[in-house]
């Protein structure tokens, strides 16, 4: 199992949203859950708990995504539901047509 930290890219293999594209915005210490947030089904204010083994990493904790919503969550900073989706929507879109 590799290491998540705030700011990657995931993708849900399993439960209801599967194949969701969302980004992690934390990690629940003692229950070793990521806080998963999209900006439209799972708002920042309440991000849906995931067991890491439940999504695939599209991006690493090292090379996160270049978009200044990912750089503010690597700094601790919040972020609005808008930025997310905006951010989500570039990835994809750029990973579509790249």
């Amino acid at each position: 199992m590799s290491e998540y930290r705030a700011g990657q890219i995931v993708r849900a293999t399993a439960g209801r949203d599967k194949d969701g594209l969302f980004c992690v915005t934390g990690v629940d210490e003692s229950t070793s859950h990521l806080l998963l947030c999209d900006g439209r089904r799972r708002r920042a204010a309440r991000p849906k708990r995931k067991k890491p083994g439940h999504v695939l990493a599209l991006t690493g904790p090292e090379a996160p995504y270049p978009h200044p919503t990912i750089q503010k969550l690597n700094l601790g900073e919040p972020v609005t539901d808008r930025e997310l989706r905006r951010a989500l929507a570039a990835f994809k879109e750029e990973n579509t047509l790249g």
